[in-house]
């Protein structure tokens, strides 16, 4: 073989390295991920640890923490101009897009978790989810559980029904939707970010606010608040969701693996949550907090009745609450 054959096949087999290097680096897809929750939090711990790991090496996941890459309630247009990949969106954020969606922000819809899980999993919902997927161009991953939303408040006053919230300014996240549930519970709703309540709970800008139990732990709100009012009007789950034109890119097996990390991401963090909360209440009791039970049929009937009887309940699919009832 001559020199010059021997230089040519060199740097065939360079070539060809090359090639198969840059064809790998192809296949890994790239995730970058937006959440609210601070990275110390549970969450943030097990979407790292669960879902993450099960990724493995045919994906690079890139999460970003306390809304340091986009604001909390504008995650959904991100996905769409291309900016996202994925986030943990609240049902709320669907709202102006797809107004129906209102019927899965009603409080005091869900009887329990296991009620919840069976309306996300039911035949009755799939035609919403699939009017959510195709006006938003996103893909529903999973429904992981955060917790049941109670109200937490500074001061003394017990708070047995709605009545007792007026006048209460109550934090609650922004947007129409956020406002209008606590409008609903009776008290002064007031729009405020995720990572600015404790300091607005210490000044006494606002006089509460509403969360799941790991929440409130997680932020300490403990140290500037009074007591937890067991309202449970929310229970609520993220819609866990990746940009329609990032799965489109995937191939089917990577699809399947991105879809099967997101059930165990689920899975996760639901039984993690169930767990949380039924050590809570011993925890925020030895913090000096009130923790009872308000009279919650009041509640649930005061709270219905104003869902029922606003312009959310008109674009509810018609016979879907009964369906939901019925579960």
């Amino acid at each position: 073989m001559t020199l010059k054959q021997t230089l040519k096949g060199a740097v065939a087999a360079v070539a060809l390295t090359l090639g198969a290097g840059q064809a790998m680096a192809q296949d890994v897809v790239e995730l970058t991920y937006s959440d609210t929750v601070q990275e110390t939090d549970r969450r943030s711990d097990i979407l790292r640890d669960v879902f993450a790991a099960c990724l493995g090496d045919g994906f690079k996941f890139t999460p970003y923490f306390g809304a340091t890459l986009f604001k909390q309630g504008t995650e959904l247009t991100a996905m769409q101009r291309g900016n996202l990949d994925m986030a943990a969106l609240a049902i709320f954020d669907f709202y102006n897009q797809v107004p129906e969606t209102a019927i899965l922000g009603t409080a005091y819809l869900f009887r329990d978790v296991d009620h919840m899980r069976k309306v996300y999993e039911s035949d009755e919902l799939k035609p919403l989810l699939a009017a959510m997927e195709e006006k938003t161009g996103l893909k529903i991953l999973a429904w992981p559980y955060i917790g049941t939303r109670h109200v937490n408040i500074k001061g003394e006053k017990e708070i047995m029904t709605p009545a007792d919230l007026a006048g209460v300014k109550l934090r609650m996240p922004g947007g129409e939707g956020w406002q209008f549930v606590g409008e609903a519970l009776g008290a002064n709703p007031t729009p405020l970010a995720f990572t600015e309540v404790y300091t607005a709970l210490q000044t006494g800008a606002i006089d509460g606010q509403d969360n799941p139990l790991p929440a409130d732990k997680q932020m300490k709100f403990y140290e500037v608040t009074d007591q937890i009012v067991l309202t449970g009007h929310l229970i609520a789950a993220n819609v866990f969701s990746v940009s329609k034109s990032k799965w489109d890119s995937m191939n089917t097996d990577q699809q399947a693996t991105l879809q099967s990390c997101s059930k165990e991401f689920e899975s996760a963090l639901t039984d993690n949550t169930v767990q949380q909360e039924a050590e809570l209440v011993a925890f925020m009791e030895n913090e000096g907090l009130k923790v009872y039970e308000p009279n919650k049929e009041a509640f649930r009937t005061h709270v219905l009745e104003y869902f029922q009887n606003s312009k959310y309940s008109e674009v509810w699919p018609e016979g879907l609450l009964d369906q939901i009832n019925g579960l």
